[in-house]
């Protein structure tokens, strides 16, 4: 059966295009903490923690050694949000050419979607991704941040990034076996 997906590409082109999210209440007990060790075992538990029920593929085949090779480059950050303790979802930046930073994957385990975490998540790493020359000094300040989200990830993905300040700069559709 062949199924038509839709991939929207979106942007920020400044650090003003960001619209915050209001954050959880304390009592939820929601803290975001950078994974500033880099962990193959984590990083895979995250992805398909989060991305299982809306079809991520693409990183179940790397290896241990990919993994590892890719948590070390400059410029990849994961940001995990914790929930009074437990992993509810994460954030993955990565810097890339002339000032460039892509959310390169985001999203939040099933147990936490729709308790105001996603949004906070996304402003906490689109706030990073601004700063990220900051924390990488042979980098150059961002002027751009993008993402893309498709049609089988959640309901509420794309409205989420538009409400965050996103703007769509390209559509695209596809057809999958």
């Amino acid at each position: 059966m062949t199924t038509t997906v839709t991939t929207w590409h979106l942007e920020q082109t400044a650090p003003s295009d960001l619209s915050p999210a209001q954050e959880p209440p304390a009592t939820a007990g929601v803290r975001i903490v950078r994974a500033e060790v880099p962990s193959p075992e984590f990083s895979h538990f995250l992805f398909t923690a989060v991305g299982s029920d809306v079809s991520w593929t693409d990183r179940l085949v790397w290896s241990r050694e990919a993994w590892e090779e890719h948590l070390h480059r400059p410029g990849v950050e994961t940001w995990v949000a914790y929930e009074r303790g437990t992993p509810a979802g994460y954030i993955e930046l990565e810097g890339q050419d002339e000032g460039v930073v892509e959310i390169v994957y985001f999203g939040l385990l099933p147990a936490f979607r729709g308790r105001r975490i996603g949004g906070h998540l996304l402003t906490w790493g689109t706030s990073r991704a601004w700063d990220m020359a900051d924390r990488w000094p042979d980098r150059m300040p961002t002027k751009r941040v993008w993402l893309h989200t498709c049609s089988k990830d959640g309901p509420y993905a794309l409205d989420n990034y538009r409400r965050r300040g996103f703007r769509v700069f390209d559509v695209k559709t596809s057809d999958e076996e």
